[in-house]
């Protein structure tokens, strides 16, 4: 079933309780309101409107309260919004020297995890919920401690398997979108299982069409989509069943204007976790290498995301994810206006055009056997040391897997 909002422009003084805000006339982010939309279910959400906007955008086809409401729906909803307040500031409690040894060893328990839970699942048996929380929390406690150290030692191993790749890569991903959103650690902790768990539905798909280099039929493409579904269906016969995990694992592929699947949902009816991993399932499908097209660099996969917003993403959501990320994620391979290549190693909060970075070669794109870090923001002024372009993997020959020495 396909849902259309229906935009109605009001006055916040005209604002009645039952209605559904979709849109402010300012940004979310300038006010305490989840991204998910407001629902007005009693004065004080009313006043809290007035306080900080003049007019809003409700969903005519949507009211919160029915006529004869059923209580538990509207605090079930109520408790899921909670979850979602942005109340909590993360620092980098660890610099990033100190925190890769230990990110790494979150990075190989996620895949020696994943591993187990892919095998319990290929062989018939139950997903194990102990095997995700054992994969999800020593990696979302690394991320939070210092997620440029985390996205470090991850960008530069050897990506064996996209599929375990993915889910790893993403369960990292969903986390530094939560933290950078504020959310508590058990949110966050959520996210990261979703983003592990969204397309365990896979491992029911012939494997055939999932590595195919070349096109597939329409019939084939139908095969492959099914794996949103029978993800829902290997969850459901689990003991997982936190909502948020199942909304990632079943709307992760519905598009902001109603052109994704399986639901074809529209807008702010595509639960938030699912409109954030929509953007986390994209961006690490782009920055990785596939059977049937190579990978982009991360500066190019976050245009092409943004060049999407209010299409297949949602726009307030997409700015977020960039700021998150930066303009050059950690993990980028770049250019410097001096000629070197260097690969970005953290960012500088203050200015995200100027982040740390690591030399990988010469001016004459030679390999050095030194590699040396230099942070961009004390590289100012007339002699200053700027990125002028991202470059893709493949368009770097020089291996870096000895990076992973702190």
């Amino acid at each position: 079933m396909t849902y259309e909002l229906e935009e109605r422009r009001m006055d916040v003084a005209d604002l009645q309780v039952g209605m559904y805000v979709c849109r402010l006339d300012r940004p979310w982010e300038e006010t305490p309101f989840p991204l998910q939309g407001v629902e007005l279910t009693c004065m004080d959400n009313i006043e809290a409107l007035r306080t900080y906007c003049e007019h809003v955008y409700v969903d005519a086809r949507r009211l919160v309260i029915d006529p004869q409401p059923q209580a538990s729906v509207i605090i079930r909803s109520q408790v899921s919004a909670q979850r979602f307040n942005a109340a909590t500031r993360y620092a980098s409690a660890m610099p990033i020297e100190n925190e890769v040894p230990q990110a790494q060893e979150a990075l190989d328990n996620a895949i020696a995890m994943l591993d187990r839970i892919f095998e319990d699942v290929t062989s018939g048996r139950e997903l194990s919920a102990e095997h995700v929380e054992s994969a999800v929390r020593p990696l979302v406690a690394s991320v939070l401690r210092n997620a440029d150290a985390f996205f470090w030692v991850e960008g530069l191993r050897d990506h064996d398997s996209y599929s375990y790749s993915h889910a790893v890569s993403c369960s990292a991903l969903a986390a530094a979108f939560g933290r950078h959103m504020g959310f508590a650690e058990e949110t966050i902790i959520s996210l990261a299982a979703g983003g592990l768990l969204m397309d365990v539905g896979k491992a029911r798909v012939p494997r055939e069409l999932l590595e195919r280099p070349g096109p597939l039929s329409a019939q084939e493409m139908e095969q492959v989509r099914s794996h949103v579904l029978e993800g829902v269906d290997i969850l459901a016969n689990s003991r997982i069943v936190e909502p948020d995990v199942l909304d990632i694992v079943r709307h992760h592929h519905e598009h902001y204007d109603g052109s994704g699947y399986p639901e074809h949902l529209v807008g702010s009816y595509i639960p938030l976790p699912g409109r954030m991993l929509g953007i986390v399932d994209a961006y690490d499908a782009m920055v990785s290498p596939r059977p049937y097209r190579g990978a982009v660099s991360r500066h190019t996969a976050l245009r092409h995301i943004y060049a999407e917003r209010d299409r297949l993403f949602q726009a307030e959501l997409v700015e977020q994810f960039q700021v998150c990320m930066g303009v050059y994620p950690t993990g980028s391979l770049v250019e410097l206006s001096t000629g070197e290549i260097a690969i970005v190693m953290a960012q500088n909060q203050a200015r995200r055009l100027r982040p740390r970075v690591v030399l990988l070669s010469t001016p004459q794109k030679q390999r050095v056997n030194d590699f040396q870090v230099i942070d961009l923001m004390n590289h100012e002024g007339p002699a200053a040391i700027n990125i002028v372009r991202s470059l893709a993997p493949g368009e770097c020959p020089i291996d870096t897997s000895d990076l992973f020495v702190a």
